[in-house]
């Protein structure tokens, strides 16, 4: 299991949003907000890096503008051009599946499984594909739309951070040969994405020191996070935030 220092802080934005601070093993700081559902930010060096930015879960206007914006996919609860244009700055990287890369006519990364890209100094950002794998839900992701997580990695070698971000997907061979990995957040918005069985299967496999399971709500059986906390809790660091 990676080590990491330990949480020291917690402190809300302008928009009252609840954040994890963690300090990196050099003593540098990231910090990780929480808007709701999917969307969530991360803040490194000074530099603000969203991921699946949606008006619903902030008001992002209101929010420090992107160095750089992650989308995993383009369901309309991960891609919202209304918060993507406000968020947007002179310079903002965009990284994004092909299919969402069509709406910004080749302005962007175009991030496909397996794809590596370095849109700031110091992180480097690799698709992974995401993708359903029960039969009975093949529809809601499939594997040929090439839909992305993303394992962001801040600054290089022993020192740096490695953050996995699962999209809306299933355990994959692509997610179970993930290593090294800090901190995770595991989808588990059924029935479109991982069951708490296949979330525990998940974490069994890429042992990271930190999970946040996400996107779990909004659905009309939503998951019992508490539970699957404590069945979580063997395995890593179980942190619950407002991921509904």
């Amino acid at each position: 299991m990676s080590m990491l220092s330990k949480i020291f802080g917690r402190k809300s934005d302008a928009d009252t949003c609840p954040a994890d601070v963690i300090r990196m093993r050099d003593g540098r700081l990231l910090t990780i907000r929480f808007f709701g559902h999917a969307s969530i930010a991360f803040e490194y060096e000074g530099r603000h890096i969203y991921v699946d930015p949606v008006m619903k879960y902030a008001d992002y206007g209101r929010l420090p503008k992107a160095d750089a914006i992650l989308v995993t996919h383009p369901h309309y609860d991960h891609f919202d051009m209304e918060a993507v244009e406000a968020l947007r700055k002179e310079g903002t990287a965009i990284l994004c599946d092909r299919t969402t890369a069509e709406s910004f006519e080749g302005d962007c990364y175009t991030m496909l499984p397996g794809a590596a890209a370095h849109p700031l100094e110091g992180v480097r950002v690799d698709a992974v594909a995401a993708y359903n794998t029960s039969p009975e839900q093949l529809q809601f992701h499939p594997r040929q739309s090439e839909f992305c997580g993303y394992l962001l990695t801040f600054a290089d070698g022993e020192s740096g951070m490695r953050v996995y971000v699962s999209g809306d997907t299933e355990p994959t061979d692509e997610m179970r040969a993930l290593h090294d990995i800090d901190i995770a957040f595991v989808c588990v918005n059924q029935p479109y994405t991982m069951t708490p069985e296949q979330a525990v299967e998940a974490v069994e496999a890429i042992r990271p020191g930190i999970v946040y399971p996400y996107h779990f709500g909004e659905v009309d059986h939503p998951t019992d996070v508490e539970a699957l906390a404590a069945r979580l809790a063997p395995l890593a660091e179980v942190r619950l935030r407002p991921l509904a």
